[in-house]
Formats: C-alpha cells, sequence, structure tokens
C-alpha cells in the first residue's frame, strides 16, 4: 500500500512565523528604514507573490505586508547547510529548486502547496541586482503562473539597492519603500500570451533604483564594490580595490569617488560613468564582444580560495583552504597543493553567484562551491562561463551572462 504524503502546509509555520515578525519586524524597519505597504487581503485569499530583488532581507519585507505564512522558493543552497537547513525546513518549509536549471521537483512541490490553500512568492530575477538595475527576469515563471493558477500578487521594492547594495556589506541611511502594486487575476492573465505576459511581468518588476532620488549615508559607502566590477573604462579586463567612498583600478589607476546620492565622482579627471548600472552594462557589453578562444593559453584571472563541495539537501564538505583557482576562456583549473584538475566550461551545467561573493560551479553531477576573501569577485566567473556557453551554441550576439 503506497504510503500517505505528509502535507507540506503546517499549523506550526503560522505560529512561527507570527513570533518572527513580531521580533524581526522590528529589527527589519529600524535597520533599513522601510516603509511598509500593507496588503489589505480581506477575503483572506492565497496569492502567488513575485517582486524585484535587492536586499539580503526581501523575504521578510513579503512577510511584513502580506498576512498569513508564505512559501519561498529558494535556492537549494540553503537547504545544504546541515542543521541550520533542517531547522528552517521544519519551521517554514521553503521549497527548493535548483539555481540557473529547470527544476521540475520544484514546481509540482509549488503546485503541492497551492493545492493545499499555500501563498507561494517567488523573485524571478533569481538574484539580487548588482547595478541597482532590475536583473534578467526568467521565462519559465509565466509557465509556474499559468500551472498554478493563482491571482498574482506583484510587488515592488525601492530603495533597497541604495540601502543595501548586494557588494557591500554595510546597511546605510536612507529610505526603503516595498508594497503591492498590481493584483492579476487568473481571468485576466489567462487571456494573455506567453509573451505578453512575460513583457506585463518585467515591465511591472522593473527598478532602475539608482535613478531613484534620496541619499543613502555612511562609512565606507564603495567598500567591496570590487565584487561586482572588474572591467577598467580604461585598459579592459583589470582588478579593482575599494578604500572608503573610493575605487581604484589597480592596473591604471582611473578611480572615482561614490556619493550617497548613488553617483560616481571622478577624482583628478572626469569619469566615463554617472551611475554604478552604467558601468556595469558596459562591463557586460566588453564581456559579450570578448573572443573567449583566444584566452585558454594564459590565465585571464588567478584567485586564492577555499573549495567546497556541496551535498544537495545535504551539506558542504570542505575539500581544501588554501587553494589557487586560475580563469581561462574555457575551463577553470585548480590547484590544491596536493593535486591539480580542469573544470572545462563544455561538461559544466551552470555557474551561479551565491549571496555577495561565493560561486557555485555545477560541474558533471558535482557541485563546487568557492568562497574567496572578502574582495574576491564571483561575478567575473559567472559571466566569462556564460560568454563562452553563448559563442559554443553559435550566439556570438547572446546578451545572456548568468544575471
Amino acid at each position: 500500500m503506497r504510503k500517505k504524503e505528509k502535507k507540506w502546509i503546517r499549523f506550526r509555520h503560522r505560529v512561527i512565523r507570527n513570533i518572527a515578525y513580531v521580533v524581526l519586524g522590528v529589527y527589519v524597519r529600524l535597520k533599513y528604514r522601510v516603509k511598509i505597504n500593507k496588503f489589505k487581503n480581506k477575503e483572506k485569499r492565497q496569492f502567488f507573490v513575485v517582486m524585484n530583488h535587492q536586499t539580503a532581507v526581501d523575504q521578510f519585507l513579503v512577510g511584513m505586508a502580506i498576512k498569513g505564512p508564505i512559501y519561498y522558493v529558494t535556492s537549494e543552497d540553503l537547504f545544504s547547510n546541515g542543521f541550520v537547513s533542517k531547522l528552517l525546513k521544519w519551521a517554514v518549509a521553503p521549497i527548493p529548486i535548483k539555481k540557473q536549471s529547470t527544476d521540475t521537483r520544484a514546481v509540482l512541490n509549488c503546485m503541492r502547496v497551492a493545492k493545499e490553500g499555500g501563498t507561494i512568492a517567488v523573485f524571478p530575477e533569481g538574484n539580487r541586482t548588482y547595478s541597482g538595475k532590475t536583473e534578467y527576469v526568467k521565462s519559465s515563471i509565466v509557465g509556474l503562473i499559468k500551472a498554478l493558477k493563482l491571482p498574482v500578487a506583484i510587488m515592488k521594492l525601492t530603495g533597497g539597492y541604495g540601502a543595501h547594495p548586494r557588494w557591500s556589506d554595510k546597511v546605510r541611511k536612507g529610505r526603503m519603500n516595498v508594497g503591492v502594486t498590481r493584483v492579476l487575476e487568473r481571468e485576466e492573465y489567462a487571456t494573455l500570451s506567453d509573451d505578453d505576459l512575460y513583457k506585463l511581468l518585467c515591465d511591472e518588476l522593473y527598478v532602475n533604483d539608482c535613478l531613484q532620488e534620496g541619499n543613502y549615508t555612511g562609512k565606507a559607502l564603495a567598500e567591496y564594490m570590487e565584487r561586482a566590477l572588474y572591467v577598467c573604462p580604461r585598459c579592459g579586463l583589470s582588478v579593482f580595490h575599494t578604500e572608503k567612498e573610493v575605487i581604484s583600478c589597480t592596473k591604471c589607476g582611473i578611480s572615482a569617488r561614490y556619493l550617497p546620492n548613488k553617483q560616481f565622482e571622478g577624482i583628478g579627471e572626469a569619469f566615463p560613468f554617472r551611475y554604478t548600472y552604467e558601468w556595469y552594462e558596459y562591463q557586460s557589453a566588453f564581456i559579450n564582444g570578448l573572443d573567449v578562444t583566444r584566452a585558454v593559453d594564459t590565465p585571464m584571472y588567478t584567485d586564492k580560495v577555499a573549495l567546497y563541495q556541496v551535498v544537495l539537501y545535504d551539506k558542504k564538505r570542505c575539500l581544501a583552504e588554501d587553494v589557487t583557482l586560475a580563469l581561462f576562456g574555457d575551463r577553470i583549473e585548480v590547484d590544491t597543493g596536493t593535486e591539480s584538475f580542469i573544470l572545462p566550461f563544455k561538461d559544466c551545467r551552470a555557474f551561479s553567484v551565491l549571496g555577495k561573493n561565493k560561486l557555485n560551479v555545477y560541474h558533471e553531477n558535482k557541485v563546487y562551491q568557492i568562497k574567496g576573501d572578502v574582495r574576491f569577485n564571483a561575478l567575473k566567473y559567472v559571466q566569462i562561463f556564460y560568454r563562452y556557453k553563448n559563442v559554443e551554441k553559435g550566439e556570438k550576439d547572446g546578451k545572456f551572462l548568468g544575471l
């Protein structure tokens, strides 16, 4: 006889949610100075919530705006931290999804939660923005919406990039605002083509936080910006260093000051970019014009890192703590000091950035996690990898670089 499947939704999720938001709600409001526009759900309906992704506390902001337990679609990395992962699974039951891949299991779990009457939340970008602009929205969100058949609550967060950029460890003093901006009823989106629904979602979720009014003050405003930027407007592929409000190219010396109004100010000369998103777009265009097939003899970059193997939905195992990582146009070479091996891009399924600057490499049937020092730039590995994949597929004009 087939064993009866346990319910995903439990009463304890509501209790834990209520306790958590009493405690964490006060902290988040004070720390981030965020205005929460409460969503009025008088009929107590369930929703499929989608929101742009700017800060590390976005999931709390969703929960503070919408009453009741919410089941978040979350990267599988959250489920690979041993006891902590088991505790989170018991307490709030997030829905795991494999990053940068099609995950049928995640879709089925979402349908299961929806059938049980739960509200589900997802960040369709799959990544927090590095530049202040909404990142690439995955088109698979359309299929999930139509499969779940729930009303869609579209939430928008502004001010998050100004208050706490992904590349920074510090929260700045400034204003954030979050709330539901539109509800799409099933009858409304059922009449739309997939392309039209996708465009609507992209338009509704779009934010360019660099252009939002307001100052964001604090100490060391530019610190760790080198986690996001690695292409110099003067000398191309480079390494940057930040100190307090200043970011400088270590090769040519060009430098700029990052101001509370989220703008750059050149030091000693005019600077070609006014906002981070302009620099980020220049960087992406530079990589999209790069012939990576010519960068196979000499490393483009080398980094000192720690190497882990991720046992999905279980734990992470440290393989070596003092590793030299070499990035080429078609591969990564790993030297642990006692052994060396190669991770050819052609054999890798995906690269992804987790958090501020951790790198996951999905090679054949293994997942490696790479952690550098506080200034480590994981983004360059992701973007070079996807540039290679675009060229390999014959899409030399392909624009998508993993985020």
